[in-house]
């Protein structure tokens, strides 16, 4: 394990005035600022997140049921706003558009139960669950963030691309499930690469940034969507993956690797020339330790370490559960937007809009908000928002339904703030040393939650309290236990688990 011990022995640098005794000084010195360098790694990391939300919500769209109408002569017994397909003859209605327009309508599952309907979906996210506990602690490890990053970008592209080719609902499925696999770490890399190559000022901000890619992502959707309606619902896999495979060749030629991440597997030499790149300054690197310490890597070591200490155990669950009830609403307020009556193209313009505010908010504010005040507010609000769209229930009227929508965007918002500020909370909780997969095991925890969703959104055509009333519940519930969190905001960042319990003595 890594450790803050100058990197020359006392005597030899007692000779350089400008020598930097320890690494968390080199690293708030070189680049505690944010240079173009440090900018232009933030805009190319954070890129992966624009391919990370057009996955993620892509569902919306292909697996859409579309609209339909009535053929001639059948209007005594055929009415589109109020029969049930499944009852009426075939012959007796037709899509409005091609049936290629959606899985469901192409190979003809508009029958089916929820279960088969929604099974490309769940495979997605029983995907990301599988590879985040999988992959997790290989960016810890050997591997590193960038290799993973890049891995797991290109797996997750690979599969989409080859969806196009899919010719039933079990390749379909399948193949959902490996492109969750492959997102699995791309959230998680980004965060932590764009955290850890600025210093304790900017880290908060840079975080934010790459949330922002992540709702050009969602907004580019309905764009897309809406230009290829009359096409097949695998042209929007076509589209968003070809970008995203061009994208991880230049990932893997441009993008330097974590410092912090270099130092703590004893790579010295690389650790410096990553920060050299990033500071845009002259380092005078031959007063560096030539002697690069190899450490043994154990792909369960960052785990091991986690499990090991109660602090980080208790750190750990409470961040996973607050995740848990924040994934039900993120992912089931967008996930959910056909139950709502209202035109799909705009509502999902409307809640990716609402992560725009959301961002920017967080962006400018997120170094002044305390991280667990911050996180009562906006999850307790969203909740809030939540059960009140339950209650007010389906209303035919322009008014109910204008109040439900500003409901449901209020709920949305405040759950996308939380989030922000949940990611940047977790990345300051631990140290480098178990960063990547803490901030892995919260994001699956988040995940699960929106693996819930679309059971409870099927339940909820019936009784509105199932999927609204119930995210509202969990979300409140889930945020009480923030209070057995300590608070980070300020604070440096730590390299090894010894390092951070000790600095912690003063806090907790």
């Amino acid at each position: 394990m890594a450790d803050s011990t100058p990197l020359l022995p006392q005597q030899e640098a007692s000779k350089h005035d400008n020598l930097v005794v320890s690494f968390e000084e080199l690293v708030e010195q070189s680049i505690g600022g944010f240079n173009r360098a440090q900018f232009f790694q933030a805009i190319l990391v954070s890129l992966a997140f624009v391919f990370d939300g057009q996955q993620t919500f892509i569902s919306v769209f292909s697996d859409a049921i579309p609209t339909w109408h009535c053929v001639n002569n059948t209007t005594t017994y055929c009415k589109p706003n109020h029969s049930n397909i499944c009852k009426l003859p075939r012959s007796s209605w037709t899509w409005d558009g091609p049936a290629s327009q959606s899985f469901i309508s192409e190979w003809e599952l508009q029958c089916a139960n929820s279960i088969i309907k929604g099974l490309p979906t769940s495979s997605f996210f029983i995907g990301c669950l599988v590879g985040g506990f999988a992959l997790a602690t290989l960016a810890d490890s050997f591997l590193g963030r960038k290799k993973l990053l890049v891995l797991s970008c290109l797996t997750m592209s690979l599969a989409a691309l080859v969806t196009n080719f899919s010719t039933n609902l079990w390749m379909y499925s399948a193949l959902r499930f490996i492109s969750g696999i492959g997102r699995a770490s791309i959230g998680t890399c980004t965060v932590v690469l764009l955290t850890e190559k600025v210093g304790r000022k900017w880290r908060g901000r840079v975080g934010i940034m790459g949330f922002f890619a992540f709702a050009m992502g969602f907004l580019s959707l309905p764009g897309i969507s809406y230009i290829d309606r009359g096409h097949s619902w695998k042209f929007l896999y076509f589209w968003t993956s070809i970008p995203a495979i061009f994208y991880c060749v230049l990932l893997h030629i441009f993008l330097v690797e974590s410092p912090r991440w270099l130092f703590m597997q004893g790579h010295i030499r690389e650790a410096m020339a990553a920060i050299q790149a990033l500071s845009e300054a002259d380092m005078n690197s031959t007063y560096i330790c030539e002697t690069e310490q190899k450490r043994k890597t154990d792909f369960y070591s960052s785990i091991k370490s986690l499990f090991k200490k109660r602090w980080a155990l208790k750190r750990l669950f409470g961040v996973m559960v607050i995740s848990f009830g924040l994934g039900m609403v993120y992912y089931g307020i967008p996930l959910g937007i056909g139950n709502l009556g209202f035109n799909i193209y705009l509502s999902v313009v409307f809640n990716a809009l609402m992560e725009v505010p959301s961002y920017l908010i967080s962006f400018l504010f997120i170094e002044s908000w305390k991280r667990k005040t911050s996180l009562l507010f906006f999850c307790i609000t969203s909740g809030m928002c939540s059960l009140m769209c339950a209650i007010t229930g389906s209303s035919s009227s322009g008014a109910g339904k204008g109040i439900k929508i500003g409901l449901e965007l209020a709920c949305f918002f405040c759950a996308c703030t939380a989030l922000n500020v949940l990611v940047i909370f977790t990345v300051e909780l631990f140290p480098t040393s178990v960063r990547n997969t803490a901030t892995s095991m919260a994001r699956q925890a988040q995940v699960f939650g929106g693996a819930l969703c679309p059971i409870l959104i099927s339940a909820g055509r019936e009784n509105e309290f199932v999927s609204y009333g119930m995210f509202g519940l969990v979300i409140i519930c889930s945020v009480l236990f923030v209070a057995s969190l300590p608070e980070t905001r300020g604070t440096m960042l730590c390299d090894t688990m010894d390092e951070q319990e000790c600095k912690d003595c003063g806090i907790m």
